[in-house]
């Protein structure tokens, strides 16, 4: 099952076309003893490679994944927290700051399409798109908290943890079920999401003013709530990528991208619940 995070959707399948198992020495993909292939005889530790891999204990496992995400979650709060005290949104430094926090988000975008694109996962671009995100989110937080809804920011972090912790349990209760129909869904949702998304920038860089209405009243809000449960629904598809990766026995390097694609879903879920929220208190 192949997720809709740009980067757990690259763990149901080869890396390179045509290649051979360095384990097995068998075309990747190709079925052993008769057996046909699913969704992971595609990848490159299909079958035995997962045995070699655990004997040798360089597999990936549930705990390394905690903890890659943890560091990577950890970089993303740290620099937050620093940029919220060291970053005033005053009227005296509003401007640099907000200059510092644009510039942030475009690293952090670019580190991000870098190693999206990337064969394997690197520890110092994913850290280093976690500082800039960390910085970028700590100056809009900033700002929404001083000048839009005071005490709404610890709102939508508590929210957040609310929602992954849902998601956590839904999934391992088997009432959220990730299936190639539930995929499809969430990847055409999300698509047509984005759209909107950029739709709305577009109208309001032109002139639109409010563009189509997705920062304030009931429709911004309905907009934000949609984004949460895209979010959520992310969320589960990357818990199915995890337990898949860890059962089909993945190189233990993998957990880097687990904390990525982790990460990238939970600042999605914050932004929108802050989004929410924000709508929420300034319309009260």
């Amino acid at each position: 099952m192949r997720s809709s995070n740009p980067i757990f959707s690259r763990w149901g399948a080869a890396r390179d076309a045509g290649s051979t198992d360095a384990y097995t020495q068998r075309p990747v993909g190709a079925p052993i003893g008769g057996r046909p292939a699913d969704d992971y005889a595609a990848n490159p530790y299909a079958f035995g490679a997962d045995i070699a891999r655990r004997t040798a204990g360089i597999a990936v496992t549930m705990d390394d994944v905690i903890v890659r995400t943890g560091t990577t979650l950890g970089t993303v709060a740290l620099t937050a927290v620093l940029s919220w005290l060291l970053l005033p949104v005053d009227e005296a430094n509003l401007g640099r700051s907000y200059g510092i926090a644009v510039g942030a988000a475009l690293v952090a975008f670019v580190l991000s399409l870098v190693q999206s694109f990337k064969r394997t996962p690197s520890p110092a671009l994913i850290l280093g798109y976690a500082a800039f995100e960390g910085v970028f989110l700590g100056v809009l937080s900033s700002t929404v908290s001083a000048y839009v809804a005071p005490g709404v920011v610890v709102q939508a972090v508590l929210g957040t943890f609310a929602v992954s912790a849902g998601v956590l349990v839904a999934y391992r209760m088997h009432w959220i079920r990730v299936t190639r129909r539930f995929t499809g869904f969430v990847a055409a949702a999300a698509t047509g999401f984005v759209l909107l998304l950029v739709a709305d920038l577009l109208f309001s860089a032109f002139g639109a003013g409010n563009g189509l209405g997705f920062h304030s009243g009931g429709l911004g809000i309905l907009f934000g709530v949609i984004g949460v449960l895209l979010g959520a629904a992310f969320l589960a598809m990357d818990f199915k990528q995890v337990e898949d990766a860890v059962a089909y026995g993945a190189p233990r390097e993998e957990a880097w991208l687990a904390a990525f694609g982790l990460t990238l879903t939970l600042v999605w879920i914050y932004l929108e619940v802050l989004r929410v929220l924000t709508i929420f208190n300034s319309d009260n």
